[in-house]
């Protein structure tokens, strides 16, 4: 990190750290067995995978490119978008604290000072001679109206505490965890989703440069073509049908110049964005396409669940869900509550630190709700409902990644499949247009074929960049798929360890 970005978000790497550590090794959250699925899981993937070990969770590093690898880690430095994801993880963490911080004793000091003044009237005497100050005025037993000031001033410590007889207040704190660890999970996708934005953006830029300078020898191509059909056409030997037919393919391929041209601008800009960078066009473009890694990273299915970052996250709400439905149970049970006071109270200020003039309290208060309108027993309600729909969102979310990765390893087949195909017309579209060419010039052809082998050499050649790319993106989201990586995720702490 230059010191720039140091100076833009100051700790932000240690920061991130010690959350996703306190997140994941949370003694006190909440532990579920991961939820059955009606559907059947296989023992192992159905479409074909190659044996390996596998890349580790910095999956890009795979595609040995150096300047790729900068780019993933200036985005996940530099995203706003991933910084605010850190700072929604940071809110998760002073929310379980807040909850955590109910299980303990409330302690608080106080400081008060009061002043009244009080008028008597009706009395046929003086009550100053009681000791209550003097009067305004009368005579006689005539009604007097009198007053008097009282002063008062305490200093007080203050405990309060509620005895967690039903467990509802440590469920509280449990639900509040466990929301922790989903946010935390959700972190930990938002950085592989990036990380997988911005590869597949460096892709993007690199086939653009590739189709870029193929655009732009397919124009010095036609341009010498079209220049050797003028000069015959000059000769007498071809008609001005051919140098109309030429100079529209050269124009054509101009026009194809162009629109590459700005395909690689909008690609080094758009991945300029996600890099926190402002978009001027600046990033510098890879000559080519990287080669697919060899070896496939696989696994069991079984392992996904622990390792997928959006499954987790939604186990980890299922957790929540379940807990917050014990403290809407709960709360139909009665409260109980303990404050204590003490401290001293006079109308002299020096007379507050003596002993003499202190005081205490001890209360005990017991509350057991009654008539609440359904008000309990409907959050109860809710709560259950809201722990159902987490249970079939895990469900959902649980197949999904399955047939991503199902999906992403039987399209690697294909893949590869297409792009040795397309290697094999691409070589026979340049030979036939030199062959087109040649027979051309020696007069056999007219120039029509010449100009179908020329189109179909330049859009064989450009479908093959495309699939390569294609083929590479495929292999980014198969490594989104299983999660990051192949490494199994560990398994989580169990509870008091």
């Amino acid at each position: 990190m230059t010191a720039e970005n140091r100076a833009r978000f100051p700790g932000a790497s240690r920061r991130l750290a010690g959350l996703l550590l306190l997140a994941g090794g949370c003694a006190t959250v909440p532990l579920e067995d991961h939820p059955a699925l009606d559907a059947d899981v296989p023992a192992a993937w159905t479409a074909r995978q190659d044996a390996g070990d596998g890349p580790a969770l910095t999956w890009w590093t795979d595609f040995g490119d150096p300047a790729l690898d900068d780019a993933v880690d200036s985005a996940l430095r530099q995203n706003y978008d991933l910084q605010a994801a850190a700072a929604r993880l940071e809110q998760a963490l002073a929310d379980s604290r807040i909850a955590g911080a109910d299980l303990q004793p409330q302690l608080q000091v106080g400081l008060n000072g009061s002043q009244r003044k009080q008028n008597f009237t009706g009395f046929g005497f003086d009550p100053g001679e009681l000791g209550f100050g003097g009067g305004d005025g009368g005579s006689g037993g005539e009604n007097r109206v009198f007053s008097t000031v009282f002063s008062n001033y305490g200093v007080s410590l203050d405990l309060t505490w509620e005895a967690d007889l039903w467990g509802r207040l440590r469920a509280g704190a449990r639900a509040a965890l466990a929301d922790l660890q989903s946010r935390a999970a959700d972190l930990r996708g938002a950085r592989l989703s990036l990380a997988g934005q911005t590869t597949k953006a460096w892709f993007a830029i690199a086939e653009a440069q590739q189709q870029l300078r193929l655009a732009e020898a397919s124009v010095a191509s036609f341009r010498a073509s079209s220049e050797q059909v003028r000069q015959r056409f000059e000769q007498g030997l071809r008609p001005a049908l051919d140098v109309r037919l030429a100079l529209s393919n050269l124009a054509s391929a101009e026009a194809l110049r162009e629109q590459r041209g700005q395909q690689l601008d909008a690609a080094v800009r758009q991945i300029e964005v996600l890099m926190g960078r402002y978009a001027d066009g600046s990033v510098p473009a890879p000559a080519a396409l990287p080669a697919a890694p060899a070896v496939i990273p696989g696994g069991l299915p079984s392992e996904l669940v622990r390792r997928r970052p959006d499954v987790v996250s939604a186990e980890r709400r299922i957790a929540s869900a379940r807990e917050r439905l014990r403290v809407a149970q709960r709360d139909l049970y009665p409260r109980f509550t303990l404050t204590a006071s003490t401290g001293t109270a006079s109308s002299a200020l020096q007379d507050l630190v003596k002993r003499d003039f202190s005081v205490w309290s001890l209360i005990g208060n017991v509350v057991q709700p009654l008539l609440q309108g359904g008000r309990l027993r409907a959050a109860v309600d809710r709560a259950e409902a809201r722990a159902a729909e987490e249970l079939a969102v895990y469900a959902n979310t649980a197949l999904q990644a399955f047939s991503e990765v199902e999906t992403a390893l039987a399209a690697e087949e294909y893949l590869v499949e297409r792009e040795r195909h397309l290697a094999i017309s691409a070589e026979q579209s340049r030979a036939a247009e030199a062959i087109a060419d040649e027979r051309y010039r020696s007069g056999l052809d007219d120039y029509i074929t010449v100009l179908e082998s020329q189109r179909l050499a330049l859009q064989a050649e450009g479908d093959l960049i495309a699939a390569r790319r294609l083929r590479l993106e495929n292999r980014v989201d198969l490594y989104l798929a299983l999660g990051g990586g192949f490494d199994p995720a560990p398994d989580p702490p169990a509870a008091g360890d």
